[in-house]
């Protein structure tokens, strides 16, 4: 049975790929912070068949810990300061956990597994938003970095130790570059399910109002639960790669925001949402769109949930949660 560690285990990426490796017969191993971590009770409780293991992206000996517990055949390096607007205001927490906190994974992996006939093959979960002020559309793995925000620049460097690692020491290392993923289990503070949230709340009589930056930003949205088959796919190949993660279409915010609130049966959204300039940030992305034909043609793999079917899904999941948590009757729309 082939073992695999996730870090980041209790975020949306880390919980859709530990259910997608359970069902491929992995025995499944989740790196969490500390041993009363209240996010680490939910893990238990919602999929007990992941084993904990606690470790810490700022501590080299812990990760080197929690890699000898675990035994992995691979690891997934997903955790990381992963809110880009928090980077603003936690920039060398973001540059030492997303940026540093790759390099100490490599390491303890490196340390532990360097030396096995079958050495552990590692994933690092990379960001469309390196590629920041684009310099070229759509974007590709030979698209310049360009990245607008601590997040951005510390997954370069994430990025690029990964490159040099598998360059100096022949690991099997892989980053995927993955563009905007969602989901239902998208924190609040994301703007996508920020909107689904509010639209569902606003139709249960729950709020009055969304408030939002700018609403023209364009971004390449997929379904979080897609993206992680690409992970995987990735540490499946004969050779170690780096490969773009997409859907190759753009939606605006305004767009997702008419979607979200046309599916709850309001539809004049406008009267209900607000700007405020407190929501965008020092430096923008205005436009990200990638082209994941590498993965297509040498992974097998591209995306099955569009944009429309991603936010109807988002806006049926917040309308049953908001309402089981008020007590009331989830309404018909």
């Amino acid at each position: 049975m082939p073992r695999a560690l996730v870090t980041g285990i209790t975020g949306q990426d880390g919980q859709h790929l530990a259910e997608f490796l359970h069902t491929k017969g992995y025995d499944v191993f989740g790196l969490v912070k500390g041993q009363n971590n209240p996010k680490g009770d939910a893990i238990r409780k919602e999929f007990p068949f992941v084993q904990l293991v606690p470790g810490d992206l700022a501590d080299l000996t812990s990760l080197i810990q929690a890699v000898e517990v675990s035994a992995p055949d691979e690891v997934y390096n997903l955790a990381a300061i992963s809110f880009v607007a928090m980077s603003f205001n936690q920039a060398e927490l973001t540059a030492n956990l997303t940026g540093l906190g790759v390099l100490r994974m490599l390491e303890a992996v490196r340390i532990v597994g360097g030396n096995q006939a079958n050495p552990m093959r590692f994933y690092q979960a990379s960001s469309s938003e390196m590629f920041g002020k684009v310099r070229e559309t759509p974007q590709t793995e030979r698209t310049p970095f360009h990245p607008r925000s601590p997040y951005g620049c510390a997954k370069v460097f994430g990025h690029d130790i990964v490159v040099n690692y598998r360059e100096s020491y022949d690991m099997f290392a892989c980053s995927g570059i993955l563009f905007n993923h969602e989901g239902p289990r998208r924190g609040l503070e994301f703007v996508t399910r920020k909107v689904t949230n509010a639209a569902a709340r606003i139709k249960l009589g729950l709020q009055h109002e969304l408030v939002l930056g700018t609403l023209d930003t364009k971004r390449d949205w997929g379904y979080a639960g897609d993206y992680v088959k690409a992970m995987w796919l990735m540490l499946q190949q004969d050779e170690p790669d780096d490969y773009v993660v997409a859907t190759g279409v753009t939606h605006t915010i305004e767009t997702m925001v008419e979607l979200a609130f046309t599916e709850v049966g309001i539809a004049d959204w406008r009267q209900y949402v607000r700007q405020d300039p407190r929501f965008t940030r020092p430096a923008e992305v205005d436009l990200l769109i990638g082209d994941a034909s590498k993965a297509r043609d040498k992974l097998g793999w591209k995306p099955e949930v569009d944009f429309a079917d991603l936010i109807k899904m988002m806006v049926a999941h917040d309308l049953q949660w908001e309402a089981s948590k008020a007590g009331i009757t989830t309404p018909d729309v």
